[in-house]
């Protein structure tokens, strides 16, 4: 079992939410984030003061799915969200030990589902 954490730009989520549903996997969790990479952010001028803005808005989304879910999954949210311009966001794959079902007590890959 593997947890997907992507950040991607928020514009991104709809076509991201399509490949995915497109590629069979449904479940995930979705937050709003703040951050920077190479973009390091961009300067805007307040009531004639320079203000440097460097946490910039980002969508972060996380999916456990089991081993043999991780490459569609990476290859859905990359194909939703890539446009070829800094920014388009970062994908990590982390290892999943356990993962358990509240409502039914099921464990491991059945839990996941």
């Amino acid at each position: 079992m593997k947890l997907i954490v992507a950040y991607i730009q928020p514009q991104r989520l709809p076509s991201v939410k399509q490949t995915l549903y497109e590629a069979k996997v449904y479940k995930m969790s979705v937050t709003n984030a703040l951050g920077c990479g190479q973009q390091k952010g961009y300067h805007e001028t307040y009531r004639g003061v320079d203000i440097e803005v460097n946490l910039l808005k980002k969508i972060r989304i996380e999916i456990a799915v089991n081993d043999a879910f991780v490459k569609p999954t990476v290859d859905a949210i990359v194909r939703g969200a890539r446009t070829g311009v800094i920014g388009d966001g970062k994908i990590f794959i982390l290892d999943l030990p356990e993962c358990i079902r509240i409502r039914t007590g099921e464990t491991g890959e059945a839990a996941v589902g």
